[in-house]
C-alpha cells in the first residue's frame, strides 16, 4: 500500500512496506513556474532556472528530513547498469549508469523519472538499500533483478528484501509499436514479449513495464508479499505527475529516493 502525504506544501507517495526515509516526489510543491515545468521540477536538463532545481531538492528532500548534500544521482543512459554509492559519492552526479545501491547510512540515493519505473528497496537485517531507474530497456533487460543482485554482493537477502515501484506509465496510456515489440523479442524472448506487450487496435501494442519488473523481481527472489505497486499512471494524471508521453517530451522531471538515516 502507499500513502499520500502532504507536507509543507509538497505532495509525495511512500510505500508502507520499506521501512525506512524513502519518498516517490509528484510535480506540486516546489518553485519552477514555466508551465511545463510547474513546480517540483527535479531535472537539470529541461530549461528550469538551475537555482529553482536546487530549492526544490532542498525542498524535497528537507521534507523527509535529508539533504541535497548527500543525494547521490545519475546521469541515466536507460541501461541495466547498477552502481555502488560510496562516502566520495555524496553530492555528485555519477555518469553512465540506471541505479544504485550501498551499505553506508546517510547517503541518499535517487533516480529520476518521468513515466518510467522508479523501483526502490531495502533490507532492514543487512542494512543495504537500492533505487533502480527502469526505463523500458531497463525494465525488457531486467534492471530489476540487476539491482537485487549488487545488494546481494553486500549481504542482503532476497528473503528479507522490500521493494516498492513507484508511479509510472500504465498499459493503459503506453501505447507502442511493432518496432518496440520487436526490441522486446530481441533482448528477452518471445514468450517475455506476449506476456506484456499486447495487441490493440490499428496495428499497435500496449507495454506493461510494471508486469515486466515484477516478472524480474520475483526471478530474483523476492516475495509477493515484499513487493508494493503504486498502480498510478504519471500520463494518467497529468496534474500530479510530469509524463513525458503526455507533455511530448515537453515536462519536468521526479525524483524517487531512499537512505537509512
Amino acid at each position: 500500500m502507499f500513502t499520500e502525504t502532504n507536507r509543507n506544501g509538497l505532495t509525495f507517495f511512500s510505500s508502507d512496506n520499506i521501512s525506512c526515509a524513502h519518498a516517490f516526489s509528484t510535480r506540486l510543491g516546489g518553485v519552477s513556474v514555466l508551465p511545463h515545468l510547474r513546480s517540483l521540477n527535479l531535472g537539470e536538463n529541461r530549461g528550469d532556472d538551475p537555482e529553482n532545481v536546487k530549492k526544490n531538492y532542498d525542498l524535497f528532500l528537507g521534507a523527509l528530513g535529508l539533504r541535497r548534500e548527500d543525494l547521490v544521482l545519475a546521469r541515466q543512459i536507460a541501461s541495466c547498469e547498477v552502481r555502488y554509492a560510496s562516502e566520495d559519492d555524496r553530492g555528485r552526479i555519477i555518469d553512465g549508469c540506471d541505479g544504485f545501491v550501498t551499505d553506508r547510512p546517510g547517503i541518499v540515493l535517487g533516480v529520476k523519472t518521468a513515466d518510467c519505473v522508479p523501483i526502490l528497496y531495502f533490507d532492514r537485517k543487512a542494512r543495504v538499500i537500492g533505487a533502480a531507474h527502469a526505463g523500458w530497456r531497463g525494465a525488457v533487460g531486467g534492471i530489476a533483478a540487476v539491482t537485487v543482485e549488487r545488494m546481494k554482493e553486500l549481504g542482503a537477502s532476497a528473503d528479507d528484501l522490500e521493494v516498492a515501484l513507484g508511479p509510472a506509465i500504465m498499459p493503459c496510456c503506453y501505447e507502442v509499436g511493432e518496432d518496440f515489440r520487436q526490441s522486446v523479442i530481441n533482448i528477452a524472448g518471445e514468450g517475455f514479449c506476449e506476456k506484456y506487450v499486447k495487441p490493440r487496435e490499428g496495428g499497435k501494442y500496449t507495454g506493461d513495464l510494471i508486469g515486466m519488473n515484477l516478472e524480474y523481481l520475483r526471478r530474483a527472489g523476492i516475495k509477493d508479499e515484499n513487493i508494493s505497486v503504486s498502480g498510478r499512471c504519471t500520463c494518467h494524471e497529468p496534474g500530479l505527475f510530469f509524463s513525458h508521453r503526455y507533455g511530448k517530451g515537453q515536462r519536468g522531471v521526479m525524483c524517487s529516493v531512499i537512505a537509512m538515516k
